[in-house]
């Protein structure tokens, strides 16, 4: 769970939507530093075999399911999550996943 200008958004519940997006396989959402609100939406996605769409698709796909403030304020689409951290028993580290997007983003 993370904050959102006051607001509790819960990753769980951003990462559903995402998914119920055809092109996408895994998501994951963690959020990250804000100047004005705390912290804001990060998603990584990866997507189905074959499959292709941009990040702004997938943005606008969550806006018609989601309040305002739980919509990703960045998405990427990546390979896999194993280069950006994963347990031995195949489970993404949201903690190294945070570190990564905040590394990425330039938010340090």
């Amino acid at each position: 769970m993370f904050r959102v200008g006051g607001e509790n958004v819960s990753p769980l519940e951003v990462e559903q939507v995402l998914l119920k997006h055809p092109a996408i396989e895994l998501a994951q959402v963690i959020g990250v530093p804000d100047p004005r609100l705390g912290e804001v939406p990060a998603a990584y996605v990866t997507l189905k075999q074959g499959a292709t769409t941009i990040s702004e698709d997938l943005i606008a796909f969550c806006k018609a399911s989601c309040a305002n403030f739980k919509v990703p304020r960045y998405l990427s689409i990546v390979e896999d999550f194993e280069s950006i951290g994963m347990t031995g028993s195949s489970k993404i580290q949201k903690n190294r996943l945070r570190d990564f997007a905040i590394r990425q983003l330039g938010l340090a």
